[in-house]
């Protein structure tokens, strides 16, 4: 025995060498020094089929990380085990009887049964070389990559040589070997052995390389088959007086404008163009969260739903999807994405197109929505972005019903079936410190129109790499998983699954979309340029001392851990004064040296730009915003007297910022002791009141004017609203003048920020109001009562008299 291994040693040395030399693993997770390993008990390492190169690498990386072997033999009172195994390959061949075969832990589970105070631990390694999504035909598919086929010798050979540069190691958690030990015995242990960990190793490929992909072709006319667009095309022959044959043609090149045509080779490229685009245009990608999508990734289906600022975030999700071991999703684009060059590529890598609109094109909905179902149905992992568009404000935009609705009904469909699906909408927050769309967002939100994407403008945009852009982070919200929401919020939707719409999805879809736009927001990234433009834009004249910045900035930061405003919510590294120099080193603010002390400032163009980004976590700090607003004119409040002026505008807040629908009596109270607890207000008799320090007063002041645009914003729409009877404006009407005279105040105010009076949140606002009950539609007019008034006149007193008296004079004027 002894004597054959050691010559198996010696013929595998070679390759052993080669592996070492050649192979480098792009990710090895987890970290081999984070393996929870007891020293106490052997390990036997478990691989999912046999493969030499396999083996040898798990050799290499156990020698290299200081990992038990995984070669030789486990040495035990009185028998040897081989210190790494694999499952057996379930092969048949022509001129053999297909035959159970044994799973290898018998030796060491009768090993265990003799010997009660032993243990053994396995540990599942899972290796990929290269990453192909398990598509049937290509060339690459032939020649090396992983897919969901078993690899043959020499096959196995061209893959190591075609990705030695580009293998992942997965190790899975040690699993005691004991506990799956019963009175049942060993042979019985040694199937539930094999059971578990082929479910592990399926899960795990699933995680890595997504489900099969049926060739592009084959998927297409499979969609344009379906019967639900037969069904289609057999309403619409008659009354639009064509053949069903053209109609099916029409329905073919429907399907070909939309699907992708995920390739690994394009995977691949794209993999290497965008690391070296994030190293070129960014000082670092952070990522948190994604251990929450890895948990789910093997079981369930995944919808990633991330807010959209930019461009970018196209590319950048996926990229940080692959580089991390999962696989990239499927992403609905817009067509105008579909452009010569471009288009191909995106497709090639993920991407599938819609029109923005479906109206009046039954057969193009029911082919999108039939291509949809299929991706869904076979567990792809997808991505859209509920708010449609890039949001202009930097806000979160209000979700569009289009997708989700698919999505709803598609997973209906499923459910009806014998298997009810498991998917999970996975929200994801993208911050940036600087984005490459500032100057278009800004021309846009004054009016400019958007312009077409061409790819002479993505030329233009790369003449910006140059350029500072400081970093970016992709936080991972708490997921979503469909079916248990749905059992909470809408209880008996499992009786209305046939093939008609559900009575319940109308109310379902924007409770789902308001309830992922909130996890979203939950899982914000403050960073220094949003921190920095919270406190400079709350300053008259956008000029601050750098001194008071720096604790401003400190500020922010502890209400942030003392009264979180996410769960997962992430704070930049480092103190505020290296916050400053970085914001000022990407020429967002200008630092202007004085013998007093550095003044910090804005120009009127910075201010402008800033407001974006003061937007993308401004919901944050809404609620110690409000609390420190009630104190501007008034130097004391006891409890009552802030929820009655505060709490008519904070539900209508939360709406417009999307956040937690926490009561407000409930949370005031510990943030105002959260405020006590910083110094900026104090006890007093049976309330609270202003500090006695100038210093803290001035800091008060500053978080006070965060709330304030939003609260005059709805301030002036009801001044406007109640200067006319019940039932004569109507809700265009109202948005219209509001827009104007929030536009004239800002002129006389000395604002010029167009996000101020942006038509779009005044139409917000008037939904919010409508929901919450305060004013209702009677034959397209708005109607309201005392009740209103009688708020509005409680919510007043929060503002200044001089303010007050000049919304009164715009108004009627």
């Amino acid at each position: 025995m002894a004597l054959a291994q050691t010559l198996l040693a010696a013929l595998h040395a070679p390759w052993k060498g080669l592996i070492k030399a050649w192979v480098e693993t792009r990710l090895i997770e987890p970290d081999p020094g984070d393996l929870p390993l007891d020293p106490a008990h052997p390990t036997l390492y478990v691989l999912p089929h046999p493969a030499l190169s396999d083996a040898l690498l798990l050799d290499v990386l156990c020698q290299r990380h200081g990992l038990p072997p995984s070669r030789g033999r486990i040495r035990l009172e009185d028998r040897e085990l081989p210190a790494s195994v694999a499952l057996p390959a379930r092969q048949r061949r022509l001129w053999q009887h297909r035959r159970a075969l044994e799973a290898p832990f018998r030796q060491a589970l009768e090993y265990l049964a003799e010997h009660p105070e032993a243990d053994i631990q396995l540990v599942p390694v899972s290796v990929f070389w290269g990453r192909a999504p398990g598509k049937r035909f290509g060339f690459w598919h032939l020649l090396a990559a992983d897919s969901w086929q078993l690899t043959g010798r020499l096959r196995r050979a061209l893959s190591v040589l075609v990705n030695g540069k580009s293998v992942e190691v997965h190790f899975g958690a040690p699993l005691k070997l004991r506990d799956l030990l019963d009175a049942r015995g060993p042979a019985v242990a040694n199937r539930k052995s094999a059971r578990l960990l082929r479910v592990h190793f399926r899960r795990m490929r699933t995680r890595v390389l997504g489900p099969d992909l049926s060739h592009r072709r084959t998927l297409i006319e499979g969609v344009a088959a379906s019967p639900e667009v037969r069904r289609v095309i057999g309403e619409l022959a008659p009354a639009e007086k064509r053949s069903p044959q053209r109609l099916q043609r029409r329905a073919l090149r429907y399907g070909r404008e939309i699907a992708s045509n995920m390739t690994y080779p394009v995977l691949r490229f794209m993999d290497g163009l965008l690391r070296r685009l994030w190293n070129r245009l960014y000082d670092g990608v952070e990522v948190r969260g994604l251990e929450r999508v890895k948990a789910l990734a093997g079981d369930h289906t995944l919808v990633y739903v991330p807010c959209h600022r930019s461009h970018i975030d196209y590319l950048l999700l996926s990229y940080v999807l692959y580089r991390d071991g999962l696989m990239p999703p499927h992403i609905a684009a817009g067509r105008n994405l579909n452009m010569p060059l471009i288009g191909p590529l995106l497709r090639r890598g993920g991407a599938f197109f819609l029109r923005r609109s479906f109206r009046d094109k039954p057969l193009y909905a029911a082919v999108f929505n039939e291509y949809l179902h299929r991706l869904l149905e076979r567990g792809h992992p997808l991505e859209y972005f509920i708010e449609g568009g890039r949001s202009r404000s930097g806000r979160m935009l209000a979700p569009r019903p289009g997708m989700l609705s698919m999505t709803l009904r598609s997973f209906c469909r499923s459910a009806a079936g014998t298997s009810p699906p498991r998917l999970a909408f996975v929200p994801v927050y993208v911050g940036y410190e600087r984005i490459i769309e500032n100057a278009s967002y800004q021309r846009e939100l004054r009016g400019g129109k958007k312009r077409k994407e061409t790819p002479l403008a993505l030329l233009r945009v790369l003449g910006q790499l140059r350029q500072p852009f400081g970093k970016v982070t992709v936080n991972v919200g708490e997921p979503l998983a469909l079916g248990p929401w749905l059992d909470d919020t809408t209880p008996g939707w499992r009786d209305d699954l046939g093939p008609a719409k559900p009575a319940w999805l109308n109310q379902a879809v924007p409770r789902l979309g308001d309830e992922l736009a909130r996890r979203i927001n939950a899982a914000a990234a403050l960073n220094p340029v949003n921190l920095v433009a919270l406190v400079l834009l709350a300053t008259p004249h956008h000029a601050i001392e750098a001194s008071l910045m720096a604790r401003q900035l400190a500020l922010l930061a502890a209400l942030q851990r003392h009264g979180p405003g996410g769960q997962h919510v992430s704070l930049p590294r480092g103190e505020p004064d290296a916050w400053i120099d970085e914001v000022v080193a990407l020429g967002m603010i200008e630092r202007r040296p004085h013998a007093l002390g550095d003044i910090l400032t804005a120009t009127a163009e910075q201010a402008s730009l800033l407001v974006w980004y003061r937007n993308n976590v401004l919901h944050l700090f809404a609620l110690p915003g409000l609390a420190a607003f009630a104190f501007r004119h008034a130097p004391r409040h006891d409890l009552d007297s802030l929820q009655a002026q505060l709490g008519p505008p904070w539900p209508i807040l939360a709406r417009e910022l999307f956040l937690e629908p926490a009561a407000l009596p409930q949370a005031l109270p510990a943030m105002l002791e959260v405020l006590c607890q910083e110094g900026l207000l104090q006890p007093h008799a049976d309330g609270w009141q202003r500090p006695g320090t100038l210093e803290a007063g001035e800091q008060l002041r500053l978080l006070a004017r965060l709330m304030q645009p939003s609260l005059e914003r709805g301030y002036l729409l009801l001044t406007i609203l109640l200067s006319q009877p019940a039932g004569t404006l109507g809700r265009e009407a109202l948005a219209e003048r509001s827009q104007q005279l929030t536009e004239r105040l800002a002129l006389l105010t000395g604002r010029d920020a167009p996000e101020f009076f942006d038509r779009k949140l005044f139409a917000s606002l008037i939904d919010s109001l409508e929901a919450e009950g305060w004013i209702w539609m009677r034959e397209e007019r708005l109607w309201y009562d005392e009740r209103l008034r009688s708020a509005a006149q409680r919510t007043g007193e929060l503002y200044d008299p001089a303010l007050r008296h000049r919304l009164q004079l715009i108004s009627h004027g």
